[in-house]
């Protein structure tokens, strides 16, 4: 038995030095795994940050509206949406969606 370790020992030591590999490789801190976990986190981040930007870009431009020289439609559209004003004669419907099942 000893004498066929010795033969193979070198056949034992690659074996455990490829299985070794191959499981790092797979699930290590740097592994395959985590790979795709972190790229599809990056995925998301990218997602995010550009509805970032597209909120920052909207409020950056109602803000210019609300400058020095006001826009009087915008401000107008403000008013209706917030206080639900309108023009005489004008009629306002509400539509709730009050949905139970």
């Amino acid at each position: 038995m000893l004498q066929r370790l010795k033969k193979n020992y070198l056949l034992l030591i690659s074996f455990f030095l490829i299985i070794y590999f191959f499981f790092n490789f797979l699930s290590g801190e740097r592994g395959l795994i985590s790979y795709l976990e972190k790229k599809q986190i990056l995925r998301e981040l990218k997602i995010k940050e550009s509805s970032l930007f597209n909120q920052i870009n909207d409020l950056d431009f109602k803000n210019s509206l609300l400058s020095d020289n006001l826009d009087l439609d915008y401000i107008e559209t403000l008013i209706r949406e917030r206080f639900l004003f309108g023009k005489k004669n004008e009629k306002i419907y509400i539509i709730k969606n009050d949905t139970k099942n």
